[in-house]
């Protein structure tokens, strides 16, 4: 059975990425008779917005989004991701590691995605001073020379080669806080989602994920990465460049909005907001789905 999700982060209010986010996925499972989980991803404590969780769901439902089984908290599952971990260490795959982000910043060359980790830890070149013997480390996966590939439904094969790319990356901080790419792999994993229809904003992170999947002996699911909304200085709509709440007052006109970008064909009138989810799972089909970021007009 095809089981989706939508996993938003309650740093901030739903926008309109977002909300293409959760038409997609949601229009993707409904079309296959499949199920749609939503799970949030409240792993940041200090990043996050006092109810936005609340208020997330809320505009869901306003948006006539319905849900399958509970909402997952990954608050709420901190033993899972600990005996992720766990496995990891036991087999020598993860190692501590207690470099600052300055001092390895300053050895690092650039990657795909940020500063790649020049192994300091790995190779016991790191030693810890005799004054911050208390020091926390965080873990960190040791990734491999292979090159590691996918066929995205969206944006067709994708590549990397972690080492190169990449380099160790954590799964747990120093702080204690869970990194993001171990938790929604084994959430994935233990939520049996078979298919994820998210933002390409998170490409460049599948090939990690694909890579401790292999590593914890889990399931790979399907991908496809949506084209990202952008404003009009070409910036990714999101919290960090101040893309608007999604007003629940013109609820009609934005879905209206999100399906054009989807090239689902034109709605006709509709009483309410649910014909236009059941309009748009009728006509729904991820091959129109654009490739490239899509200008919106604000």
């Amino acid at each position: 059975m095809y089981i989706g999700r939508f996993a938003p982060s309650p740093t901030g209010l739903l926008h309109i990425g977002s909300l293409l986010t959760a038409l997609a996925s949601y229009a993707d499972a409904r079309a296959h008779g499949g199920k749609w989980l939503v799970r949030m991803e409240d792993l940041d404590p200090p990043r996050e917005m006092d109810g936005a969780a609340a208020h997330i769901l809320r505009t869901l439902e306003t948006f006539g989004f319905e849900w399958d089984g509970e909402v997952v908290y990954q608050s709420q599952r901190h033993d899972l991701y600990a005996d992720a971990l766990g496995s990891l260490k036991n087999r020598g795959l993860a190692y501590p590691c207690y470099c600052s982000r300055k001092d390895w910043h300053a050895a690092a060359s650039m990657g795909v995605d940020g500063f790649v980790y020049n192994g300091a830890c790995r190779e016991n070149i790191f030693r810890l001073p005799e004054t911050d013997a208390d020091k926390q480390p965080a873990w960190r996966i040791k990734v491999s020379d292979e090159i590691l590939a996918f066929d995205d439904a969206i944006v067709g094969r994708y590549a990397q080669q972690l080492a190169r790319d990449i380099g160790d990356f954590v799964l747990q901080r120093a702080d204690g806080f869970w990194a993001y790419q171990l938790a929604v792999v084994v959430d994935d994993a233990a939520q049996g989602i078979t298919h994820i229809v998210r933002g390409q904003d998170l490409l460049v992170s599948t090939p990690r994920q694909i890579y401790l999947q292999h590593c914890l002996n889990l399931p790979t699911p399907q991908y496809a990465h949506l084209p990202l909304l952008l404003n009009r200085l070409g910036q990714k709509w999101s919290k960090q460049t101040l893309a608007p709440a999604l007003d629940c007052e013109q609820k009609e006109m934005l879905l209206r909005q999100v399906m054009t970008y989807l090239n689902v064909p034109p709605a006709p009138e509709v009483d309410n907001v649910r014909d236009l989810l059941a309009w748009t799972v009728a006509h729904w089909d991820l091959v129109r789905v654009p490739r490239a970021a899509i200008q919106t007009e604000s």
